[in-house]
């Protein structure tokens, strides 16, 4: 399989497989292309095979890949999946139909700034650091339980649920994506309106599978769409 169309369908098939596998309805699992480093003419192939959500990580990448000519006549949902400054935000706020990595209350509180500058409501997520690796940016569990009143106070950006990087060993990824998933059942606890605060973005290329079988709604796939970098 050479081209994103087929490399897409195949993944599409192996999300709905392992959906089915493990007793869940494959609509339920939203699949983000990730196309970090990738030209916007590879972008153009899969949103024309019916892949609307696009993942980006690098805000300038981003910014010149979304103006790009290529893709000035399509729909396509733009998703921030990279470390995001507070600095920057500014530049992607209309531009993204969500954030996945706010990773500092900080960082939530620039975006809701300027959603409400821009008189929008920001969808977003918040990252946690599931694997405890000190290399890897996230609000820790614990750190997520005592500060969640104050994220949801915030006007103008709307909590959506969780997101995580799992560790590369393959043993301890499944825990991380347990431990993930009872979090936003514990945000959920405390919510003021739990059915907004339902996605878990968590599995990439390497790990989809156990990520899909733990409770993951959005997977973060590139390599297997759009080929090694």
């Amino acid at each position: 399989m050479n081209s994103v169309e087929e490399r897409l369908a195949a993944v599409r098939t192996h999300i709905d497989s392992i959906c089915r596998e493990c007793g869940r309805n494959p609509e339920e699992v939203r699949l983000i292309a990730v196309s970090k480093t990738k030209p916007a003419s590879l972008v153009r192939q899969a949103v024309e095979a019916g892949q609307a959500d696009i993942g980006e990580s690098y805000v300038q990448e981003f910014l010149d890949k979304s103006a790009d000519p290529e893709l000035r006549d399509l729909e396509v949902n733009w998703h921030f999946i990279g470390h995001l400054q507070s600095n920057k935000i500014k530049y992607i706020i209309d531009r993204v139909c969500m954030v996945h990595s706010i990773d500092k209350l900080s960082t939530a509180k620039e975006l809701s700034k300027r959603a409400r500058a821009k008189e929008l409501t920001v969808d977003y997520l918040l990252e946690i650091n599931t694997s405890g690796e000190s290399t890897k940016f996230g609000i820790s569990p614990q750190e997520l339980l005592d500060t969640a009143p104050s994220f949801f106070d915030l006007p103008s950006i709307r909590l959506r649920g969780l997101m995580t990087i799992a560790s590369p060993d393959p043993r301890k990824a499944p825990g991380e994506f347990e431990l993930l998933r009872n979090l936003l059942e514990k945000l959920r606890s405390i919510a003021p309106d739990p059915s907004t605060v339902t996605e878990l973005s968590m599995g990439m290329s390497g790990d989809f599978e156990e990520a899909i079988r733990a409770g993951s709604t959005m997977v973060r796939i590139g390599t297997a769409i759009f080929g090694s970098r």
